[in-house]
């Protein structure tokens, strides 16, 4: 392929950022490079799209320059990790020693609240921080996109059990305000700017759902969707965290989801964001509609089924 677009992350689950990226970049007709850790069913069901699959570790410099070279255009994304800053040091020497003329990066939207002086307790969001100033330092042409809480990362993991169990969503937020966005909206986003990067190299986009709400009036578009009656159950941090370790989540993951909840009770994700409908020319998906995708997610009989 001549100069494919290179997706990292390629071969999450279905539903996924970077899977859903290159499915939309190929739907366009280009030529693109997935990245994958393993060669596995994933890999070959990117292939069968039509991507060029190649294996590769982003902690290993070797694998990196196999991945990278060819590419002038790549999407930066790993999962929750507490490699993610070397990881992303690591891409990006390779990416400058082979000329990439776009690197665009998923992060979060966290981040435009910290600084040199302000942080937060997650380890992972002081990461995406450096990992950004490293990007600045860099040199490389870097476009930043800056989601908020995932639809999919998050809600569809963590609310299903008790809205099935007791129709209640339990989680510690408090009364702060919310406005998640869906995978599918922030895939479009990146998929927009690896079509046609230059116009946007060195900006940052944050991406949000089309409402910012507590979760009592989340709980409501749950009822909405599903035809029941859901409420919305504040409960503490701690046992919620606790909760999370019991269901085998790694540690690092769990201090940043729980850190998530503080921040949440705190309001510092009542934000809100137009950068979704002007990058693609269509609004966000709403949390109404996204469970009413999901609705089986959120039926008793999808447990028993």
């Amino acid at each position: 392929m001549a100069n494919p677009i290179l997706v990292t992350g390629a071969a999450g689950r279905v539903g996924a950022v970077g899977r859903t990226v290159t499915e939309l970049l190929l739907k366009q007709g280009k030529a693109v490079r997935a990245m994958v850790r393993n060669e596995d069913e994933r890999a070959q069901a990117l292939r069968d799209m039509g991507a060029e699959v190649v294996v590769g570790n982003l902690l290993d410099l070797d694998s990196m320059h196999r991945v990278i070279a060819g590419c002038e255009t790549m999407y930066f994304l790993m999962s929750v990790s507490d490699a993610y800053l070397a990881a992303t040091v690591n891409a990006a020497a390779v990416a400058k020693h082979h000329g990439v003329k776009a690197f665009i990066n998923m992060s979060q939207m966290t981040l435009s609240q910290m600084s040199i002086t302000e942080t937060t307790a997650s380890p992972q969001q002081k990461l995406h921080w450096l990992a950004e100033q490293a990007l600045n330092w860099s040199g490389l042409p870097v476009v930043h996109v800056r989601p908020t809480v995932l639809l999919e990362g998050f809600f569809l993991i963590l609310t299903p059990d008790s809205v099935r169990e007791s129709n209640q969503i339990r989680l510690p937020f408090g009364e702060g305000k919310t406005s998640p966005v869906a995978v599918k909206d922030v895939a479009r986003v990146v998929a927009a700017l690896l079509a046609n990067p230059q116009p946007h190299i060195g900006k940052i986009y944050h991406l949000t759902g089309p409402q910012s709400e507590n979760m009592h009036f989340f709980a409501q578009e749950y009822s909405k969707a599903l035809g029941r009656t859901i409420t919305f159950q504040d409960i503490p941090v701690e046992p919620w965290r606790d909760g999370l370790l019991e269901r085998g989540f790694p540690v690092h993951l769990v201090h940043h989801l729980a850190t998530m909840a503080d921040l949440h009770r705190a309001g510092r994700y009542d934000r809100m964001s137009d950068d979704v409908l002007t990058l693609t020319g269509q609004g966000p998906l709403s949390v109404q509609e996204f469970v009413r995708k999901n609705a089986a997610t959120f039926t008793a009989s999808a447990k028993a089924a």
